[in-house]
């Protein structure tokens, strides 16, 4: 049984407002032999039926098929994505418009409908997925979305892609336990996202494997950003007995609790060994470089809009969250303990 919404039609609208099929097309193309009143019913009804008018040919011909990218912020981290995703539209003439609108989650949906007339056959998120009511509005437009590194994967009919966080944050505690370290912490993201408890419970696995306690102490979760590193951090390295090796769940977090170790006088590595996750450009311009889980930014952006282009031709896909492989990548910043 098919799951797709049946399309809106100009028939299904003049039967709700009660005319024809001609004064419906009329309203559409801003005929002014319309009364005010009757254009006013139309168009409240082509807005409850989330009607998307088809683009004319010579409009079409005019502009090429696009996919909406939105972006929170600004980052290494997200440039990377964006990138990836540029390219891989480059190679399939379709273009990627980069935006960091974020619209009001309120009844009138008509920015989706926008989207739609003006081009656009998909929207990739970074992180953060559409709140309900923008998946709502976007499904009512016809337009997937797939969500590129989801806090927590969407459900169905958006898709997600993202790596493999259990395997990397397995792989970071592995290598500082291979260097003989034994008080190791971590340092997470938001406790109860889904991409935080990955990492952190591949910390747990290989700690628990080499039979080596975690005190509560020593695992510390708040955002996905340098500040926290820095205030965490700080705490850790109060504690008594402070951890010899710190797992990081992202770069900025990683390079935060380094900034506070230097400040109490702490040497990289040789006092405190530090593993990030995401290798971004900043784990290789840092000094000492960034020892980092790298995840596939570039890869996972042209893989989010392979798949919307696909969504967007009906297709159907094998999964609708898709994991790439992540890899330690060994630098400066771990040495034995």
């Amino acid at each position: 049984m098919s799951s797709r919404r049946s399309r809106t039609t100009l028939a299904s609208v003049a039967a709700s407002a009660g005319v024809s099929v001609a004064t419906v097309s009329k309203v559409l193309n801003d005929h002014p032999q319309v009364a005010p009143g009757t254009r006013s019913l139309v168009q409240s009804m082509l807005r409850e039926h989330g009607y998307v008018p088809r683009a004319s040919r010579r409009e079409s011909a005019k502009a090429a098929p696009a996919v909406e990218i939105w972006a929170n912020e600004w980052c290494t981290y997200s440039t990377e994505i964006i990138a990836g995703a540029i390219a891989a539209g480059a190679e399939s003439d379709v273009a990627a418009v980069v935006t960091t609108i974020e619209h009001a989650a309120t009844g009138d949906a008509s920015w989706a409908r926008d989207l739609a007339a003006a081009g656009r056959r998909a929207v990739i998120t970074l992180a953060d997925g559409p709140s309900p009511s923008q998946l709502a509005a976007l499904s009512r437009a016809r337009l997937p979305v797939v969500v590129v590194d989801p806090l927590n994967p969407p459900r169905p009919p958006a898709a997600s892609v993202g790596a493999t966080n259990f395997a990397g944050g397995l792989s970071a505690t592995r290598h500082l336990l291979e260097l003989g370290h034994q008080r190791i912490a971590y340092l997470g993201g938001p406790a109860t996202t889904a991409t935080n408890q990955a990492r952190m419970h591949g910390y747990r696995a290989a700690m628990e494997a080499a039979d080596l306690p975690v005190p509560t102490e020593y695992v510390r979760t708040a955002d996905f950003c340098y500040p926290h590193g820095v205030k965490a951090g700080a705490a850790l390295l109060d504690l008594r007995p402070a951890p010899t090796a710190i797992f990081a769940a992202c770069d900025y977090i990683a390079l935060g609790a380094i900034e506070t170790a230097r400040a109490r006088g702490l040497r990289i590595p040789e006092d405190l060994s530090v593993v990030g996750f995401d290798d971004t450009q900043l784990a290789a311009m840092t000094s000492p470089q960034l020892t980092t889980v790298r995840q596939p930014l570039r890869a996972m952006g042209a893989l989010a809009l392979r798949i919307a282009l696909r969504l967007a031709g009906g297709e159907e896909i094998a999964s609708h969250h898709m994991e790439l492989a992540t890899e330690l990548v060994i630098r400066d910043s771990t040495q034995a303990a």
